[in-house]
């Protein structure tokens, strides 16, 4: 269990790290998904924790979802 989750939490951090590089690129659609992937993976493991350490990192991973849904494909 603790090595599934130290794979979770690095892979995570490594989505996050690609998504700002790729955001920093002009590839700001492809970076807000990573990140938004990355963010999700990092607030995964307190899951059963009904607190802000949860839903706050839930809210910003469906924001940046949502953002980068909606940019137009020139971006």
């Amino acid at each position: 269990m603790f090595l599934d989750s130290r794979i979770i939490k690095i892979a995570s951090y490594a989505l996050v790290v690609v998504g700002v590089i790729l955001g920093a690129l002009s590839f700001v659609r492809s970076g807000s998904l990573l990140i938004a992937l990355g963010t999700l993976g990092i607030a995964f493991p307190a899951r059963h924790v009904r607190t802000i350490e949860f839903y706050f990192p839930v809210a910003i991973a469906v924001g940046l979802f949502v953002l980068a849904i909606s940019l137009p494909h020139g971006l």
